[in-house]
């Protein structure tokens, strides 16, 4: 066991320092996750549609003809106070609430509606909750392969091993995600940043096409938000975010000239670059002025 453990330490090492090498040499972020999956259609260039989508709960309209769409690669800040409607519509998109009305496509040809949650996740969206969910009493090793997509039937994982493929595939989100130093930590030692940080690197090992983070800032100190607003940006282009934030200062620091979509009682209110939602007295009104 402690031979094998070893093993993976000295392999993660090489993969972690071919991975700066890789940074430094062509200034990008490290090749991971995937470009496309062969069964979602993106050559129109958007990932996600969303065409007036309704949801009553009881009478009341959560979402209320609520109708948007992701740009492949696109980093989308989503902005409204509280009950305008945010939670309600990543719980349709990743099939935990279905749509009264609408249409909800992943791509030009997948149609939410007829998943099922962990469909949805295997087709390439992956979901991020405000409270950090990891294995407290595993490393942070450990929740990374514990994450990875592959065969999670009980024969294929009792007797799996790490391909050097996928050693370097954990090499190069931990130094995405800045934590190739706490690798054998438990990951209940971890700040909290740590931790937020940790399980969006559990979200990259299965391999996304569209991530939805909910406030991921919530709850950091200042250091904190700065880096997590660093590694937001190297992942957008590799992957699509929407970004569920209330924290304006941090909004205004990730979203730069991409869109941002301000909603309001379920539907779209406003939307256009920080600075043109910010000056609309209508958004004003409703959020900003409160």
């Amino acid at each position: 066991m402690k031979r094998d453990h070893a093993h993976q330490l000295e392999h993660l090492q090489a993969a972690i320092a071919q991975n700066t090498d890789h940074v430094a040499n062509d200034g990008g972020s490290p090749s991971y996750g995937r470009v496309a999956t062969p069964g979602m259609d993106a050559r129109h260039g958007v990932i996600l549609y969303l065409d007036e989508i309704t949801v009553n709960f009881d009478g009341f309209k959560a979402l209320n003809k609520l109708s948007l769409d992701i740009s492949v690669g696109e980093l989308r800040c989503i902005i409204g106070p509280n009950g305008a409607g945010k939670t309600t519509m990543m719980d349709v998109i990743t099939g935990k609430t279905a749509a009264s009305s609408g249409t909800a496509f992943f791509g030009q040809n997948i149609d939410l509606s007829k998943l099922n949650e962990a469909q949805i996740a295997h087709e390439g969206i992956g979901r991020k909750f405000q409270r950090p969910t990891v294995f407290e009493h595993h490393t942070v090793f450990q929740n990374l392969e514990l994450a990875m997509k592959t065969d999670k039937r009980v024969k294929p994982t009792l007797f799996s091993r790490l391909t050097g493929e996928q050693s370097d595939a954990i090499g190069a989100t931990l130094e995405l995600i800045g934590l190739k130093r706490e690798v054998w930590r438990s990951a209940g030692l971890l700040s909290h940043g740590q931790k937020q940080w940790l399980e969006i690197g559990m979200l990259l090992m299965q391999e996304p096409l569209l991530l939805l983070l909910d406030e991921p800032v919530a709850g950091m100190t200042d250091a904190e938000t700065e880096r997590t607003g660093e590694l937001l940006n190297q992942l957008k282009g590799r992957h699509s975010l929407m970004v569920v934030e209330h924290d304006m200062d941090f909004v205004t620091s990730i979203a730069g000239n991409n869109k941002v979509t301000v909603l309001h009682e379920g539907s779209v209110l406003a939307e256009g670059s920080m600075t043109q939602v910010q000056s609309d007295q209508r958004v004003i009104e409703v959020y900003l002025g409160r």
